[in-house]
This record gives structure tokens, sequence and C-alpha cells, in this order.
């Protein structure tokens, strides 16, 4: 029988990541081709975004879709209809001749983006019971190493080859590699991991209903990435804009996903010691310092220091709501679960990185769109703080 925190249980995990970075170029590639496609299509920023909130969308579904399928088969069917759809979506996306029908084509592209993300978290969080917290913040890194390694790279082959070229390659790099990968993935976990209940977590328990949490959570998830969004999605941009040019707000991004590597696997470890509520509000706290330091700072040198705090404050925060439904859920609902609180975090994501586009073009000025971003992340901060003020400990027999 498999066992928890096992040998096989960590392989499985380095296979997530490996699967992690390839599989969510879908939610990076746009950030860095937006001003090449605005450009190409003669639009406003607001309408440029479009595509990025449809990914989002996507994502955000897909990750619903795709949890239901793992938590009744297994990850590996996900993972095969994730590699499939995004394939599909960059070669399609590649040959439209329109902004609508190009934004159309990135909901498929962030539904096959999705397989590689919450549904991962969820498996892994099957796998390992004393280093669950670690293990699922590792799982995570993968999203934050494709934002690491692809923006550089799609930005030098976009300024040579062109937008359409990177994407229809894209596509077919996706499916050589996604395929093959995915059936490492094919072991379930044991049944007895697969239908457990919430433990009786040694972080306490909360004196809510688990949809009462469930809703909670879903809110605080799309307030933190409402938050998140402005910098993330804008930073190419916002360098651009200010004469620095597209490829120094590709470095920033880099180096802001880079760093965000090193907050998820502090995150695990915090989290395996003090709890994922816990976890969840110190770095949301830290991400609401940092956006405020974009409000008073805009020298290239600022900025590159800036983005670099914001990663290292803000990485944490997604899969703190993995740990969190592990904590407080039962196993058999685990992928549903964190699909549903994922898709609200993806939603913030795409309202928050169409609603800055917005702001931009109302102003003329991102400064509002990072004083939108501050407010939003004060809203998470203070839910989390009311679901630790619920929290009881119950005294544990000797």
């Amino acid at each position: 029988m498999q066992q928890m925190d096992s040998t096989t249980s960590w392989r499985r995990l380095c296979a997530a990541i490996v699967i992690g970075t390839i599989g969510s170029i879908g939610m990076w590639s746009f950030v860095v081709a937006l001003p090449a496609v605005q450009a190409d299509f003669a639009v406003q920023r607001n309408q440029a975004s479009l595509p990025y909130t449809l990914t989002m969308v996507g994502f955000a579904f897909g990750g619903v879709f795709m949890g239901r399928l793992a938590d009744r088969f297994g990850v590996f069917v996900p993972l095969l209809i994730g590699a499939l759809a995004l394939s599909l979506g960059y070669v399609a996306s590649s040959m439209m001749p329109t902004l609508p029908l190009y934004a159309l084509m990135h909901v498929i592209v962030g539904f096959g983006a999705s397989a590689s993300f919450a549904p991962l978290m969820a498996d892994i969080s099957l796998w390992f019971a004393r280093r669950r917290g670690i293990a699922v913040a590792l799982a995570s890194v993968g999203n934050y190493l494709a934002g690491t390694l692809w923006p550089p790279l799609l930005q030098a082959f976009i300024a040579t080859q062109g937008w359409r070229a990177v994407h229809f390659a894209v596509g077919i790099a996706c499916l050589v590699t996604l395929l093959p990968l995915a059936f490492l993935m094919r072991q379930r976990p044991s049944a007895e991991a697969r239908t457990g209940t919430a433990p009786a977590s040694k972080f306490g328990h909360l004196e809510l209903s688990q949809n009462t949490l469930l809703a909670l959570l879903i809110i605080a998830g799309v307030a933190c990435c409402v938050a998140m969004a402005m910098p993330q999605v804008h930073i190419v941009a916002y360098c651009a804009d200010l004469g620095y040019g597209p490829a120094r707000g590709a470095e920033m991004l880099s180096a802001m996903l880079g760093f965000g590597i090193i907050s998820r696997i502090a995150a695990g470890f915090i989290a395996d010691r003090i709890g994922g509520l816990s976890a969840l509000i110190i770095s949301s706290t830290l991400q609401g310092v940092a956006l405020f330091f974009y409000l008073f700072f805009d020298g290239l040198a600022s900025l590159y220091i800036i983005s670099a705090l914001f990663g290292l404050f803000q990485g944490g925060l997604v899969p703190m709501y993995a740990v969190i439904v592990r904590e407080y859920f039962p196993a058999s609902k685990a992928g549903a679960t964190l699909g549903l609180v994922i898709m609200a975090t993806l939603f913030g994501m795409a309202f928050g990185g169409w609603f800055s586009g917005l702001i931009f073009d109302w102003t003329g000025s991102y400064r509002l769109a990072f004083l939108n971003g501050l407010l939003w992340n004060l809203i998470n901060v203070a839910i989390v703080a009311f679901l630790l003020f619920k929290r009881k400990f119950t005294a544990q027999p000797a």
C-alpha cells in the first residue's frame, strides 16, 4: 500500500513540479505578448487585456472541472485533457485574424493550463501528511517557475519572430512534453488517503460551518488576487509606458516570480509549523506592504527592487489555500473544493488585470490602479484575521 511521505511521494512531487512548470506557461505567455498584441490589433490597453481575462476565466472554471475529475479518476485524466487543450488553444490562437477570436482561444489555453495547478496541489496533498505544507508549496512552485523562465525567453522570440510564430511553437511544445509526463502520474493515492475526513488539526478547528468557511475563502481569494494582478499583469506595459521598454518589464516579472518561488517554499515550511491560516495572513500583509511601495517609487532600480520584494512577499498566498482546504475539509472533496477556491483567485486575477487596464485608460496612469489593489488586499487581511479569531484549540489527550 502507498505510504504517506514516502520515496514514491517525493518522486511524484518532482514530476508535478516539472508538469507545472511547462503547463503553467498558459498563465504567463500573454503578459509578455500584451504590447505586441495591442500594437498588432490596434486597440486600447483594456481591450488588449481581454485575452488575459479570458485565460483566467478558462483557468478558473477549468480548475473546478479538472478538480472533480481528479477526485473521481485521479489526476492522470485531467493532465491528459489539459495537454490537448493547451496545444489546441495556442495553435489556434496563432491563426486568429481578430482580437475577439484571439481572446476566445485563450479560454481554451486557460482551461488546459488549469490541470497543471489546483489538481496537482490537491493530488500531492493526498500523498503527504507530516510534510504536507512544504509538499503543497513545492507542487505550486511549477507555476512560478513558469513565470520565471518563460517571460524572458518568450520576449526574446516575440521580438524576433513575432507573437504568432511563438504561440504556434508553444502549442506544439506543450503537446510533445506534457502528454508523456502525464503517464508518470497514473498511480492513485491509497483509498484511505482519498476517503479520509478532515483531521482534528493540531492548528485548531474553526467554529464555522464548512459552507461558511468555503464562502469566506472564496471572497478572500478574489480579494488577494485582485491586488496581486496589478503588478503581475501590467508590469511589462507599465515599464514600456515609463520609457524603460518591455524587455525590462519582462525581467521584472521574471524576478517577481523567481522570488515568489522562495516565498512559496518558505510559506510551506511556516504552514507546517503554525498552520495555513497563520501563514496566509503573514503573506497577505506583506503583499500589501509591497503594493504600498509601488505608489511612491517608479525609478528603474526602484521597480526592480520592489518587484523582487513583491514576489518575495506574495508568493506564498495561493498555495496556503490548498493547505487550509486539507486542514478543514474532507480529503474526498479536496480537488473540487480547492478548485472552487482557486477559481475565486483566478476571477480575482482576471478582474484585477482587466480593471487595472481600465483605470489606466481612464486616468492615463497606474497610480490609482495600485491604490485599488491595496484596498482589495485589506479586504483579504480582514477576512483571514476573522478566521483566525474564530479558530479554537481543543486540548489533546496526554
